[in-house]
């Protein structure tokens, strides 16, 4: 954990509520990003993260300091998240938006509706299979591709050893593989 964390952290133990608001700060994005990931609905995604900040700071006093502020945050956030979706029985998907710019130059706005449609077509394609993967399997890609963690913060986050995080995450690329392929296929979706 970082040297600055655990400072906050007793900071804040000690009654210092700036502590927080800097940890607050510095993890906000990714709590965010994480929630938005799982929900795929801005005011679900920006509501749970301030839910999880608050559950978070009531829970401070039973940190243990074994793990990072982040994985254990982290934990509280998919747990919570979780929750939420079972009580609420909607399973969103993962959304995979595909960020990057063709770097070409097309003049042609014809050209650029085309690959404009077919790049919305993909990611709602994307979409839907992910809908369809159970939660475990959404939950760690949302994980791993998304938030970027490692193995071993997954573990600990999901409470799992890395060797099921490892097959996990396989198994859980190769059912989106599955779902993808036939419209994919030359035969299949048109994309």
């Amino acid at each position: 954990m970082l040297m600055d964390d655990k400072k906050l952290i007793r900071s804040c133990l000690d009654g210092d509520r700036n502590a927080f608001g800097s940890l607050v700060t510095k993890y906000k994005v990714k709590v965010f990003n994480l929630t938005y990931s799982l929900t795929h609905n801005r005011e679900t995604a920006d509501d749970l993260a301030q839910e999880v900040f608050l559950k978070a700071y009531t829970s401070l006093p039973s940190f243990r300091f074994k793990s990072g502020f982040g994985t254990w945050l982290y934990r509280i956030t998919v747990n919570h998240t979780h929750d939420f979706l079972r009580k609420a029985k909607k399973m969103q998907t993962v959304p995979f938006n595909d960020e990057r710019r063709n770097e070409k130059t097309d003049t042609d706005p014809l050209d650029r509706r085309i690959q404009a449609d077919v790049s919305q077509r993909r990611r709602r394609m994307v979409r839907q299979a992910m809908r369809s993967l159970p939660e475990k399997h959404r939950t760690i890609l949302a994980l791993r591709d998304l938030q970027g963690l490692s193995y071993e913060e997954i573990a600990k986050v999901l409470r799992i050893a890395p060797g099921t995080v490892d097959s996990r995450l396989h198994r859980a690329r190769k059912l989106l593989r599955i779902k993808l392929a036939p419209l994919l296929s030359p035969h299949g979706g048109d994309i």
